[in-house]
């Protein structure tokens, strides 16, 4: 009783427009996801998003109002225009970079060189950002506090989460600040992260409705997390890295879904 309340208290706590709340599947229709055979397309019809797998753990989001983002932007995957928004992990230089063209106008980095937390809270257009900081492991066995974020994006009534380079299972806090996340985007590399087994138990503590995997290093590491996954989630493998999502269109109930590239 003492969690309960607890976490009611966090979530009553947190403001309205920073929580995803689970939205009722429209009646009659079958849930599926839509495949572009084109993207980034730069066209996304209203109540949707656009999501294309730039590489390694970078996402190209797109939004109806032409909001352009991309999770741990580095020098490595990049979309072929500027995004209006990057965010950014210090794990390793494949999640972060300080070149930035002056065309990208929001830099949220997932760390506070400080030694504080890094938390944003960000609205454009139809697009709003949050962060939620994590700890991470570092080479001498140590930790490094608030060193990660889990950046969640918002739109089209749809609430997407990048796990960046998560290293632990969430609290009870990071899941009531997290609230209810529609596409779960998980590293799956089984070393440099978590292991398979763990990172199974944390999609298992999200309950997304959707999990894309990213973060692996070769085909038979994300093999391997789709064998693990295929016991407990229908598992669908994509030939197009691009993927138009739609709430009233998403699963009823846990999915993988692979896209490709690594």
């Amino acid at each position: 009783m003492r969690l309960l309340a607890f976490v009611l208290l966090v979530l009553a706590a947190t403001p309205a427009f920073a929580s995803c709340l689970p939205i009722a599947q429209a009646p009659g229709l079958v849930p599926r996801l839509i495949p572009a055979l084109y993207g980034p397309r730069g066209d996304i019809p209203d109540q949707h998003v656009g999501l294309t797998f730039l590489g390694h753990s970078s996402f190209l989001i797109e939004t109806h109002e032409g909001v352009t983002a991309v999770t741990d932007f580095n020098d490595w995957h990049r979309p072929p225009k500027p995004p209006l928004v990057v965010t950014m992990n210090i794990a390793h230089t494949t999640h972060w970079t300080n070149n930035i063209d002056p065309e990208t106008k929001h830099v949220l980095r997932g760390w506070d060189n400080d030694g504080g937390k890094a938390v944003h809270n960000l609205q454009v257009k139809d697009l709003h950002v949050r962060s939620i900081p994590t700890n991470i492991r570092d080479f001498g066995g140590g930790t490094q506090r608030n060193a990660n974020a889990i950046f969640v994006f918002e739109t089209a009534d749809i609430c997407i989460a990048h796990l960046g380079h998560l290293h632990h299972v969430l609290t009870d806090i990071h899941r009531a600040e997290l609230g209810q996340i529609d596409v779960l985007l998980v590293p799956v590399d089984g070393a440099y992260t978590l292991d398979q087994e763990t990172m199974l138990t944390v999609v298992g503590q999200i309950k997304p409705k959707l999990v894309i995997p990213m973060h692996y290093f070769g085909a038979s590491t994300l093999r391997a997390f789709l064998d693990r996954m295929r016991p407990h989630y229908p598992v669908k493998i994509q030939e197009q890295p691009f993927v138009m999502l739609s709430r009233r269109l998403l699963p009823a109930s846990t999915e993988v879904l692979a896209l490709p590239g690594m």
